[in-house]
């Protein structure tokens, strides 16, 4: 039988793992506070009359590099065109 991992490590490589870990859950824990923050904001947006679908899309444009975005509606254009669907 093999030895317990925790006999392999030394103290600081322990404290070392245990402390990665930890964070990792307090960044877990604040993403998912944020994660909520989000969801309220959409939805104060939703009774106001917004449209939260168009407004997720103008998030995920407005972090893309403009040229980036031009180029993808472009492209879309294009196959929409073949498509018959403009």
């Amino acid at each position: 039988m093999t030895e317990p991992m925790n006999d392999n490590l030394s103290e600081t490589a322990r404290d070392k793992l245990r402390l990665t870990v930890e964070r990792i859950e307090r960044l877990e824990e604040e993403k998912k506070e944020i994660a909520e923050q989000i969801k309220e904001v959409y939805g104060e947006a939703k009774a106001l009359g917004y449209d939260t679908k168009a407004l997720r899309t103008v998030v995920r444009l407005r972090k893309q590099d403009r040229q980036e975005r031009q180029e993808q509606e472009a492209i879309l254009e294009v196959y929409l065109d073949a498509l018959g669907e403009l």
